[in-house]
């Protein structure tokens, strides 16, 4: 249960203001039909964060105990500072440019890319590597997705500006940063690292 609700509340407060809840806010505004867009952002996020944990499981059976728990205690460091630093959407990555793919095909494909080498997806590898619970991770980390998007999708505009971003982000940065000091001096040697 703990990974579950540490990989939910790690990706919703890191998610804020993340370059996907930009794509999200852009998707809203461009397509006006929230189903179909919470529903990509859904599939697109299962699939991504399901390779990515899958990836942090094959990555525990590769690397011995004691390596993988620097190997998490700095990556979660970097996670935290990483955090800090604002996102901005890149154009390719708005998504559905000359492709004729619906609005459902649009949203998962450009939701897929944007995850690539994202900090949430990163944190899916960290996590499943951290807690050896692929279905937890993956299953809190979707959800803490859709805690930050589906908002974002059904309203909008309304609430962008309401959402302190720094603050939170300040949040999910000081959470990463608590993590991987607890895992560099030893917290998770119960579970092997």
């Amino acid at each position: 249960m703990e990974a579950f609700l540490v990989s939910t509340g790690i990706v919703a407060l890191a998610e804020i203001g993340d370059k996907t809840q930009l794509l999200a806010f852009l998707l809203a505004a461009r397509f006006r039909k929230p189903l179909p867009i919470i529903l990509g952002i859904f599939i697109a996020t299962v699939v991504n964060h399901a390779g990515a944990g899958a990836l942090g499981a094959w990555i525990t059976a590769q690397v011995s105990p004691s390596v993988m728990r620097w190997v998490l205690g700095v990556g979660f460091l970097a996670m935290a500072g990483w955090t800090l630093i604002p996102d901005k959407i890149d154009e390719e990555e708005e998504g559905g440019k000359g492709l004729k793919l619906g609005v459902l095909g649009t949203t998962i494909v450009a939701f897929f890319l944007a995850e690539m080498g994202d900090k949430t997806q990163i944190a899916t590898v960290a996590l499943a590597a951290q807690y050896q619970a692929f279905v937890a991770v993956v299953a809190g980390t979707t959800l803490g997705m859709m805690i930050a998007n589906v908002p974002a999708v059904l309203l909008g505009e309304r609430i962008a500006g309401r959402i302190p971003v720094r603050l939170v982000h300040g949040i999910a940065a000081a959470i990463f940063a608590v993590i991987g000091l607890a895992t560099l001096a030893g917290a998770g040697q119960s579970l092997g690292f």
